[in-house]
């Protein structure tokens, strides 16, 4: 497996260095450092957003599903060839 070692991130940092300048790796540099700052805000938003939802609702809807099945076969969609029959039959 090839891993990223030192003498690598040397490579990618010179090449970097030599495309923007050195005057511009600050500027690089916070803009990176704000977007993974502004990412993990809404990351914690997010999770504040569903935590504020009422704790039923998500388990509410499990039991609409499961209310109906008695588990021991599938519940599946009914079965085209016998519908098209029952209704040929009438």
């Amino acid at each position: 497996m090839m891993g990223i070692g030192f003498p690598e991130l040397m490579i990618i940092l010179v090449i970097i260095m030599i495309i923007f300048g050195a005057g511009k790796l600050p500027e690089i540099g916070s803009a990176f450092g704000n977007s993974i700052r502004n990412f993990k805000k809404s990351m914690k938003e997010a999770e504040e957003d569903t935590e504020a939802l009422p704790e039923n609702a998500s388990t509410d809807e499990a039991k609409e599903v499961t209310e109906g099945d008695s588990g021991d076969e599938p519940q599946t969609a009914e079965d085209p060839v016998t519908s098209t029959t029952e209704s040929e039959d009438k």
